[in-house]
Order: C-alpha cells, then sequence, then structure tokens
C-alpha cells in the first residue's frame, strides 16, 4: 500500500504548470524559443496554462534577447528592447520614425504608423542621435554578418539647445541561428552614453552578452557578459560619434578577443579538470591530440564572430 502511495503521481495545480513552463519558456536558447514553445504545449495538453505563460515570457523574452522584426512593408526593422517600447506592444525605430505594432507570441510586426512628435527627440538630440546611428551602422556593418543596431534618447529628448545634459543609448544585437548545424548564438551589447554639458565630458558604460548553444552530440551552453566604462570630450554631433564609435569598436574587439582565447584554452583547461585521470574503461585520455575537439572552432565558426 505504501508503495502505490510513493508510486502514485503527483498532480500539479495549473499554477505551478504556469511557473514551470514560463520558466523554460525565459530560459530558451537564443532563436529556440519557438521550439520550446511548441514542446510545452504538447506537455502541457492545457491551452490556457499555455496561453498564460506564453503572454507573459514572450515580451520578457523578445526584449532581454533584443529581437529584431522587419516591419510589414519591408521599409525597415525595429528592435524590441525596453530603450524602443512606447507601450506593451508598440515599439520605436528612430531611423525611419516609424511605431511597430509587435505580437510578441508569433515575433512579427503586424503594423506600422508614423511616430509622433512627442515620441522623437528635439532636432538638437536628433543631430547627435542620427550621427552616432550613422557611424554605429558603419561599424556593425564590418564587425557583425547579420548585425543590427538602434540609437535611442532615453534622457533629455527634449533639450533644444547646448546647456543641459542628455542621455542616448546604443543597442547592437548579432545572432546566428544554425539549428540544422546544431548551433544558435547571439551577441548584445548595450551602451549608455551620459553627454554632461556642464563638465563637457561623455561618459559611457557598456554591458556585453553572448549566448550560445551547442547540441551536437551533447549539449553546451554558453552565457557570458561583460561590463566596461569609458569616457571622451563633449563635441559637435559629428566628431562626438567618431569618438564614440571607436570606443565602442575598441571594448568590443577587446573582449571578443578574450573570449577567444578562453575557447583555444578549453581542451587544456576546462575540458581536461572535467575528466577523470583513468576513466571506467582503464585508458588514459588521449591529451596530446585534442585538437581532434571540434568544439571551440565550431563554435567561432557558427556563430560568425572571426575577426
Amino acid at each position: 500500500m505504501a508503495d502505490a502511495e510513493e508510486n502514485e503521481e503527483i498532480a500539479l495545480t495549473d499554477d505551478q504548470k504556469f511557473d514551470i513552463a514560463k520558466w523554460f519558456l525565459l530560459n530558451s536558447p537564443p532563436g529556440e524559443i519557438q521550439y520550446v514553445a511548441k514542446d510545452l504545449q504538447s506537455v502541457l495538453n492545457d491551452d490556457n496554462v499555455y496561453r498564460r505563460a506564453a503572454s507573459e515570457a514572450f515580451p520578457l523574452y523578445n526584449k532581454s534577447h533584443v529581437v529584431c522584426l522587419q516591419f510589414p512593408n519591408r521599409s525597415g526593422e525595429v528592435l524590441v528592447s525596453s530603450y524602443s517600447e512606447l507601450s506593451e506592444d508598440e515599439y520605436l525605430d528612430p531611423r525611419t520614425a516609424q511605431v511597430g505594432k509587435v505580437d510578441h507570441v508569433r515575433q512579427i510586426c503586424t503594423q506600422i504608423r508614423p511616430a509622433i512628435d512627442e515620441e522623437l527627440p528635439s532636432p538638437y538630440i536628433e543631430e547627435y542621435r542620427s550621427a552616432l546611428d550613422v557611424e554605429i551602422s558603419k561599424y556593425v556593418g564590418e564587425a557583425y554578418p547579420k548585425g543590427v543596431c538602434s540609437v535611442y534618447c532615453t534622457s533629455g529628448k527634449d533639450v533644444e539647445d547646448y546647456g543641459s545634459d542628455f542621455e542616448l543609448v546604443v543597442v547592437i544585437t548579432a545572432t546566428r541561428h544554425s539549428p540544422q548545424n546544431f548551433c544558435n548564438g547571439s551577441w548584445g551589447s548595450i551602451w549608455n552614453i551620459e553627454f554632461k554639458d556642464e563638465l563637457q565630458t561623455v561618459e559611457v558604460r557598456g554591458k556585453v552578452q553572448v549566448s550560445a548553444h551547442y547540441f551536437e552530440e551533447g549539449n553546451v551552453q554558453l552565457d557570458a557578459k561583460h561590463e566596461c566604462r569609458d569616457s571622451t570630450i563633449f563635441q559637435s554631433p559629428e566628431d562626438s560619434a567618431d569618438s564614440l564609435m571607436n570606443i565602442i569598436r575598441h571594448h568590443e574587439t577587446e573582449y571578443l578577443t578574450s573570449l577567444q582565447a578562453s575557447y583555444s584554452n578549453l581542451p587544456d583547461s576546462t575540458f581536461k579538470e572535467l575528466r577523470r585521470k583513468l576513466p571506467v574503461t582503464r585508458t588514459l585520455f588521449p591529451w596530446h591530440n585534442t585538437v581532434q575537439f571540434s568544439l571551440t572552432r565550431d563554435l567561432t565558426k557558427e556563430l560568425g564572430i572571426e575577426k
């Protein structure tokens, strides 16, 4: 009798199912949330619970991964982020001055409209924003095969002339989704740029996040984060844009180089520490020939981050 009770399946409440489903959706690797969602629907077999979880998880996932969506008429694209968010389903593309309405669960942009004046920065701020956008777009086009970027004004967008502080944010995202090759990954960086008029300085704070999922004959996930600071002098829009682009290029290149060095050391350090000295086969592992293990080489190639 006791054994029967122990083996009896424990029933989960709808709230417990909701929490579990939401966790799985939010923790989906880059580009894989739709696959996870499809499997969850089958496992849950409860459309109400799934819809609740999806309606909460997808917007958070899309913003945290800075999903890029094409406008319906192909006139541009919009990044789904907290910096572009005007409402829970409307997001601004400052480059084209358009607002896209987003279906988070389907991950598509369903409608667009012109942005109104209140949603856009003043002409003075727009000079700095657009100049920086031009330089960052050039850099991203050269550095990331599938990179997308945007520049937003997050503070002081009504400033009309010199004498006040304001803040811009540069958002860069690059993805490589290749499930047929068992590899998905993303690079994302956010650069908060504070223009301080009284001090005549520009303070830069950067956050970089690299995520990768490699699942050929195994299951390896990478989630690396990096933060940095820098500064430059307050100059004209064009000169400021050039200086800021060089700062961003320097820090991202430096971090990418350090990541690639870590990949190169994996066979001789991390992998070796994970393996027993003498496995159950009683045969020593061939550390002298670790080049045959192609994880680091394939990760670098599939993510398209070789420079």
